[in-house]
């Protein structure tokens, strides 16, 4: 069946419509990924100044935990808006730049992820050692 003139006006009508619904749905998910930084930056501070006030300075490690889980939630919302912003017809140039971005975020997420283990490892060996020694310390924060 050969394309008529008003086949292909609604095939353009409804790729425009497509391509306009993606790119709605790639700033909606950047701007969760940056309410999500806004907010861990926010909770994070919150928590420095209570443990400053307090003077628990070992308090610290748990307020970065808590910062870097904001974080990586974020680097994630991000790498799926920069998924969204190439999903409709993209160039080879598109494809390079998400390739370079998924590499660093990827990379920046698992070192993030890493450093979380460890800490939250570190955090329960240090409670773990200090009950044995038969002090009573609070329950180790961990978000």
């Amino acid at each position: 069946m050969p394309a008529t003139p008003e086949t292909l006006t609604v095939y353009a009508q409804t790729e425009e419509g497509v391509i306009g619904a993606v790119q709605w749905l790639k700033l909606g998910v950047e701007t969760v990924g940056a309410l999500t930084i806004a907010l861990g930056i926010g909770v994070a501070a919150r928590l420095f100044l209570q443990a400053l006030l307090a003077r628990r300075t070992a308090d610290f490690t748990a307020i970065r935990l808590t910062l870097a889980c904001y974080l990586a939630l974020a680097l994630e919302f991000q790498l799926g808006a920069d998924i969204l912003s190439t999903a409709i017809a993209p160039s080879w140039e598109q494809i390079g730049k998400l390739g370079a971005i998924a590499v660093i975020r990827t990379a920046l997420n698992f070192f993030l992820s890493k450093e979380m283990s460890e800490e939250r490892q570190s955090s329960a060996e240090q409670h773990v050692t200090s009950r044995a020694a038969g002090e009573t310390p609070t329950a180790p924060t961990v978000p």
